[in-house]
């Protein structure tokens, strides 16, 4: 197990730009898959992206070219860099981690493939 903390989240005008980070103990990057999901007040959880132990990213359709989702090694730290923010991204995001129990473990997408979670960090974003 990993435990990931969150941060960077806040409150911003639309067309501005954050980045998330989550950080995890430990060396753990090289055998996970790193997912960033979010939840706005009403809705279930949505996937946002995600990037897999030989750093094959992946994106939701909304958020394509517009986030990024990247990894330091030298921090342990996976980062969520998101620009041109808009309303409708405003949500909590929550980072988590799989651990690839398999040599040929497909790429988990969905929140419920994931049993590593941070304690989520509040985005909003005004208009």
């Amino acid at each position: 197990q990993v435990q990931l903390v969150e941060s960077g989240g806040g409150l911003v005008q639309a067309g501005a730009s954050l980045r998330l980070s989550c950080a995890g103990s430990g060396r753990w990057l090289s055998s996970y898959a790193v997912g960033w999901f979010r939840q706005a007040s009403g809705k279930e959880q949505a996937f946002v992206a995600a990037i897999s132990w030989n750093r094959s990213t992946y994106y939701a359709d909304s958020v394509k070219g517009r986030f990024t989702i990247s990894i330091d090694d030298t921090k342990n730290t996976v980062y969520l860099q998101m620009n041109r923010l808009r309303p409708e991204d405003t949500a909590v995001y929550y980072c988590a981690a799989r651990p690839r129990r398999q040599v040929n473990m497909p790429m988990p997408l969905k929140a419920a493939e994931y049993d590593n979670w941070g304690q989520g960090t509040q985005v909003t974003v005004s208009s």
